[in-house]
């Protein structure tokens, strides 16, 4: 059964801020012959199996989960200062997810197949997709979609 995680994105209020930052300062690895980024956390994910069965990482910008990037693996690394941590390994690509408040908390949480915001298709099926960004956020913040 799929899992997720979802994780604050500190420092990033945009997709855009989000991207930015990943270019700039997480220089690209590859696993299993693929490009990803990835990010550090002191704990190591026990689920593992879960989460690469199609997971992906939730990001909470400001309250409210805007995006997600697929999970592809995990790693041991370390931290600026040679304590170990796990690397989350995700694909480049961010794919905006349907604005769904979330309160505040430290770490990471998983989140269940059934509680993840569906993905944002652009069309003119889907209003809400076809919105800027910053639209969407502020709807949101308001309880409005």
């Amino acid at each position: 059964m799929t899992l997720h995680l979802v994780k604050l994105c500190v420092g990033a209020s945009t997709i855009e801020d989000l991207a930015a930052w990943q270019t700039e300062h997480r220089p690209y690895k590859t696993h299993d012959g693929k490009r990803c980024v990835y990010h550090r956390t002191f704990q190591s994910p026990k689920r593992t199996t879960e989460l690469l069965d199609g997971g992906s990482i939730y990001w909470v910008m400001k309250g409210v989960i805007l995006v997600r990037q697929k999970l592809v693996g995990f790693e041991d690394g370390t931290k600026d200062d040679g304590t170990p941590c796990c690397l989350l390994l995700f694909a480049p690509p961010l794919i905006p997810v349907r604005p769904s408040p979330r309160r505040a908390f430290q770490g990471w949480r998983y989140l269940s197949a059934d509680d993840a915001p569906p993905d944002l298709t652009p069309g003119k099926s889907d209003q809400i997709a076809s919105m800027p960004a910053d639209m969407r956020k502020k709807l949101a913040d308001l309880c409005l979609i």
